[in-house]
This record gives structure tokens, C-alpha cells and sequence, in this order.
């Protein structure tokens, strides 16, 4: 697993794009997340503005403890929710999966108290990364 400055990447290496899907649902599962949304980009952007591109999805991932614990603290942040997981084929055929590093996303909400809450999704997400077994 590797850092961008706002995500955790993890290249799956040349896999089938279901099969890295359900696996990475099956280690969000083992952390306590489900999928609340999901937007299939690459047949969005075909049907919008007629352009091909490789599978692309952004599952919305949602812990309800996590994210109750963070409403009950700042309700307006429900604007930063839910967490983003991208699952990606990349030109070279390899499936990249990334998700948001909430410490980051959550440093705009400017209050010491909800850092614990992010920093304990962030780690989530990390085992979430790392857990994806093919």
C-alpha cells in the first residue's frame, strides 16, 4: 500500500475487475462497512459525453457506528460522508484500488474532538486496503 496526499492506493496487479470488487466488499465487510453508493463512472461517462474509458467505480463506504459517532459530534458532517473507495483498471490492465484518508478529509472541519473518530476510520481503511485478498 502506498500515500497520495489525500488516499491510501494499493495496486491489485493484473486481476479481474469483479473479483477485485468482491473482494474488496468482502474486507470492508470484515472491517464493519458496507457499500451506501455506488457510481459506475465509466458507464455514466458513456452514456453522458459518449466517451470510453476503463472500469472505473466509486463505492461509498459507510461504517454506522463510525459515521453516527461523527454525526452526534458535528452533525453538518455528513457533508464528507460517506468515505470513498475507487476501484480502477489502469491502462496497464492492473486494478488499482484507493480509498480517502478521512484525518486528511475530516482537517477541514478544524475540531481536535472528531480527530480520534477520523483517525480510527483511517486505520479501518488501511486493514480495508490491505485486507483485499485475491
Amino acid at each position: 500500500m502506498s500515500e497520495i496526499q489525500y488516499g491510501l492506493v494499493r495496486d491489485l496487479g493484473a486481476v479481474d475487475f469483479q473479483k477485485a470488487r468482491e473482494a474488496t466488499e468482502a474486507s470492508m465487510k470484515s472491517e464493519g462497512f458496507g457499500t451506501l453508493t455506488e457510481i459506475d463512472v465509466k458507464a455514466t461517462m458513456k452514456k453522458k459525453i459518449d466517451v470510453e474509458m476503463n472500469p472505473y467505480v466509486i463505492l461509498g463506504a459507510c461504517n454506522p457506528q463510525l459515521a453516527h459517532q461523527a454525526l452526534q459530534a458535528e452533525p453538518q458532517i455528513g457533508l464528507l460522508l460517506p468515505c470513498n473507495i475507487v476501484l480502477q483498471q489502469n491502462d496497464s490492465g492492473n486494478i488499482i484500488v484507493s480509498a480517502i484518508d478521512p484525518v486528511k478529509m475530516f482537517e477541514v472541519v478544524g475540531r481536535d474532538d472528531i480527530k480520534p473518530i477520523a483517525e480510527q476510520v483511517r486505520q479501518k481503511m488501511a486493514n480495508i486496503i490491505e485486507g483485499i485478498k485475491l
